[in-house]
């Protein structure tokens, strides 16, 4: 449906006034911590106490997140030429995915799939790993300015910093019809899919479908606003989303495009896993084509006097309406 311009993200330096140095165990995800004690490792990040990572992960299979090969090298958001919503301004190989902060790199460091090439901890942040049993592989210890120079000047990084390998992409055949995935027409703000991402995770959902161009990578900005979710929730990209849709439809998919002119609430859908939910980019919608593909089009009636909402938060409103229709 039609959205207002995405507002810039607030920042998260508003929670933690500058100059505090601890990392306390119950830093909220959004936080940022200012300085940090110096670099010395400390005695409990020893190896001998790190605990076995989860064989856990959405579509079980042998540890690995997918239950079977996705496409070679498959990397959730395809690359564009560098990272988006802010550069990273060290030079690195452009090929990994970089994680940090403290949710993002601790799932990842969960994830069996996730191949952790580079771990940067500081001295709090490895304190932390070392309690939740997350020591594989063990970081190296430095000081916040070193991490500093590897992200963007406004990344709340939390004293971590992982490079790793893009997870496979799994083929849209592979994705289960039990419940409800999210398709995204052309969204392209990092901060916006992260939001999604996130989101999608919450409410379990079997799979994100994008394009493999006119979206971000799923690194930096987006990883972060996922907090996480990116190793919960598989990103399918293809080619073509009108014929994605159709191969949906094929296997049982209900496709319920969001749009505020649409012709019935989205609350008063019958709906029936599966359930393919398609949200456009911002300020354009869904593009026609992407239209004419679905079989219903809802709206999300709302009391006030602004009639949309930020595709995020458009996207987590339907997916708690589409999920509570389904249950009934």
């Amino acid at each position: 449906m039609p959205q207002a311009p995405s507002p810039q993200a607030p920042s998260d330096n508003s929670d933690t006034a500058p100059g505090d140095h601890d990392l306390p165990d119950d830093l909220p995800d959004d936080s940022s911590v200012g300085g940090w004690a110096d670099s010395r490792r400390p005695a409990t990040a020893a190896k001998s106490g790190a605990k076995s990572r989860s064989k856990s992960g959405p579509w079980s299979g042998a540890g690995r997140p997918f239950g079977g090969k996705g496409r070679s090298g498959g990397r959730p958001f395809p690359a564009k030429g560098g990272p988006r919503g802010g550069r990273e301004r060290a030079r690195r190989d452009d090929s990994l995915i970089i994680l940090y902060g403290w949710h993002p790199v601790s799932e990842a460091l969960r994830n069996p799939a996730r191949r952790i090439r580079r771990l940067l901890a500081t001295e709090n942040a490895a304190k932390r790993l070392a309690e939740a049993g997350l020591l594989d592989p063990s970081p190296e210890i430095v000081r916040p300015a070193e991490i500093d120079r590897l992200v963007s000047a406004d990344a709340v990084h939390q004293g971590l910093y992982a490079e790793c390998d893009p997870l496979e992409s799994p083929e849209l055949d592979a994705v289960p019809t039990d419940g409800i995935v999210l398709v995204l027409d052309q969204v392209t703000d990092p901060h916006n899919v992260g939001a999604i991402v996130r989101s999608a995770a919450a409410f379990a959902v079997r799979a994100i479908v994008t394009t493999n161009r006119h979206s971000p990578e799923a690194t930096g900005v987006l990883a972060k606003a996922a907090s996480g979710g990116l190793e919960h929730t598989p990103l399918v990209t293809v080619q073509n989303l009108a014929r994605a849709l159709e191969g949906l439809r094929d296997r049982g998919f209900t496709l319920v495009g969001l749009d505020s002119n649409g012709d019935v609430e989205l609350g008063d859908l019958e709906l029936s896993a599966p359930v393919a939910l398609v949200l456009g980019a911002e300020g354009k919608g869904l593009r026609q084509k992407t239209r004419e593909t679905c079989d219903r089009l809802g709206r999300i009636d709302l009391p006030g006097r602004i009639d949309s909402l930020n595709v995020s938060n458009a996207a987590a409103l339907a997916l708690y309406v589409a999920s509570r229709a389904i249950k009934r």
